[in-house]
């Protein structure tokens, strides 16, 4: 018998979310269709159709009826169109479902098949590819349907259940506390004051409007207006250290660069500690999709990858201190000892900076109220849902800039890209400029540049620039996400650890360098501080490259540690 839901939620939707599976072949679609009901048919209903218009058909009566669709399977030769041609459609529809275009064994090497399924993924249109069932229980054929219908799961935020937020929708701590647990993976379903649920939740509670968030764990736990420590400790994030303060590493901060040194010197037995003073998976935890990282062909959020290595480390061995921010470090003799705003002096031999850095303000005094009320600096999923249909700008030329946009625009009815410079191509992967320009609702302005706004309470215009004229263009806007620049958390650090004219740390040989022996690639003028990911002068700004210097810097702090053990 199910189980009632939990307190603190909405009641579980009473209608199963649907998968769709397309083929004409009468033997392929009874064996597809057996295969979905027997694995997932508890969970989800499973219809099947056997040409396009049928399956659009069914696609516009279960959009008209509210119905969720969580994944379309279509093969791509049907009678009356294509597979690549019917899951774009569904994709219009229904934005967060899943699709995938069913292909026989060897079929990706045929042109007429890859060719289109390389566009359309490249478009955003098809997610990736199934190969077709050939008998039953066919697990490699349900371990890419189980992914898919991962994935679809933590789009839905209905079905999100640990944390329930009830506060002000526009309200600029109501985005903080989304894009924490966005970034975070933490499950929570959002419900404005003011709303029905919203109202329920208060009154079920006892909680009066308080005019500040409420927000109810799913035990039946209380937390009226919490500071970012309690609702990290809330889902089980430490935020203070006990016991011994001593390490061999510490890591400060839990971008790629951070989590890949931590995994790398846990896993080879060193003591390690990551310091992070926001989320796991820093300004990268918020990207939508990277589709050109190693080993993800499907592509993976930055905060699913965060996560996955966050868990990898902490199996090794890793600490994580959460929400607790660096604030000196200082050296005597061959240690380190690092202060942070929740701890006493922690006792370390080497310290790796792996901060990253932040976007920069744009610059326009208009704006700075407006931040989290249609402003904001990055773009988790959270905010991308609260514009369903409206317009919203993009300010940016990286890569981050167009996940953002990507993503922006299943849901935003229009999303225009501002850009300084004269060409995309410079600065963002062709994968990413390719699906922009294959998206209809999203434009791109070049040499142009936001140079005032306004709003009372949330964004309604922005003042446009282009360069070399002196008129500006005024137009409504809904939200505007800023990703340009680079900031780097270094001002906490000492003298000794010499940066750059942009405040980015030094590393390698060079003036800066004062001891008799040579530094290592890594290390900072600072003997025993390395520097790793963007917040190293001169690093190349790509998950990749981060992840990559933070594996390779671990062998040169084994080196360094042998050093000082033998006196060196």
């Amino acid at each position: 018998m199910d189980s009632p839901p939990p307190r603190g939620d909405r009641p579980a939707p009473e209608r199963r979310p649907i998968i769709l599976a397309v083929d004409d072949d009468p033997d392929a679609i009874a064996l597809l269709g057996n295969e979905l009901e027997d694995r997932y048919g508890r969970a989800y209903s499973v219809v099947t159709a056997r040409a396009v218009a049928t399956a659009q058909r069914q696609l516009a009566d279960l959009c008209a009826a509210g119905e969720r669709l969580a994944l379309i399977l279509s093969d791509q030769w049907l009678p009356d169109g294509t597979g690549c041609e019917l899951l774009a459609r569904a994709g219009e529809l229904f934005p967060h479902s899943r699709r995938l275009l069913l292909i026989s064994w060897g079929e990706w090497e045929v042109d007429a098949t890859a060719q289109p399924l390389r566009r359309a993924i490249a478009l955003g249109q098809v997610d990736y590819y199934a190969l077709k069932p050939w008998r039953r229980a066919d697990e490699l054929f349900h371990h890419v349907v189980t992914e898919s219908l991962h994935g679809w799961v933590g789009s839905d935020a209905s079905l999100s259940r640990e944390l329930a937020i009830v506060a002000d929708a526009g309200s600029p701590r109501a985005s903080q506390l989304r894009s924490l647990l966005d970034r975070n993976r933490v499950p929570f379903v959002f419900h404005a004051t003011g709303s029905p649920d919203g109202l329920r939740l208060l009154q079920e509670y006892r909680q009066p409007d308080p005019g500040v968030p409420v927000v109810i764990q799913r035990n039946g736990r209380v937390l009226v207006d919490p500071s970012n420590a309690e609702i990290a400790e809330a889902y089980g994030a430490r935020t203070r250290l006990s016991g011994s303060l001593e390490y061999d590493v510490t890591v400060i901060g839990a971008g790629p660069s951070g989590l890949a040194a931590a995994v790398y010197a846990s896993s080879e037995g060193l003591r390690t500690l990551v310091v992070e003073r926001e989320t796991i998976g820093g300004q990268a935890g918020s990207s939508s999709r990277i589709r050109n990282y190693l080993g993800f062909p499907r592509g993976v959020t930055g905060a699913d990858l965060a996560t996955r290595a966050q868990q990898q480390a902490w199996v090794f061995g890793t600490t994580f201190l959460q929400v607790c921010e660096a604030q000196g470090l200082r050296s005597s003799g061959d240690r380190l000892y690092l202060t942070t705003t929740t701890s006493n002096e922690i006792s370390t031999g080497v310290v790796v900076l792996a901060m990253g850095v932040s976007y920069r303000s744009l610059g326009v005094p208009a704006l700075d109220p407006l931040v989290g009320q249609g402003v904001f600096y990055g773009a988790t999923a959270s905010e991308a849902e609260r514009f369903s249909g409206r317009s919203v700008y993009v300010v940016g030329a990286g890569n981050s800039a167009g996940q953002a946009a990507v993503h922006l625009a299943s849901h935003a009815a229009s999303v225009t890209i501002l850009v300084r410079r004269d060409t995309l191509a410079e600065t963002m992967s062709t994968y990413l400029i390719d699906e922009i320009e294959g998206r209809a609702n999203i434009d791109v302005r070049f040499r142009t540049e936001i140079v005032d706004g306004s709003g009372s309470g949330s964004l309604a215009t922005l003042s446009l620039r282009e360069a070399g004229k002196d008129e500006t263009e005024t137009v409504p806007a809904d939200a505007a996400f800023i990703l340009i620049g680079a900031r780097p958390f270094t001002e906490w650090l000492p003298d000794e650890v010499v940066r750059d004219r942009f405040g980015f740390v030094v590393t390698g040989p060079g003036e800066h360098w004062r001891a008799q022996r040579p530094p290592f690639m890594f290390e900072s003028s600072m003997p025993g501080v390395f520097a790793v990911g963007d917040v190293r002068s001169g690093s190349v700004k790509r998950v990749a490259s981060a992840a990559g210097e933070g594996s390779v810097a671990i062998q040169q702090v084994h080196q360094y540690l042998q050093m000082i053990e033998v006196g060196g």
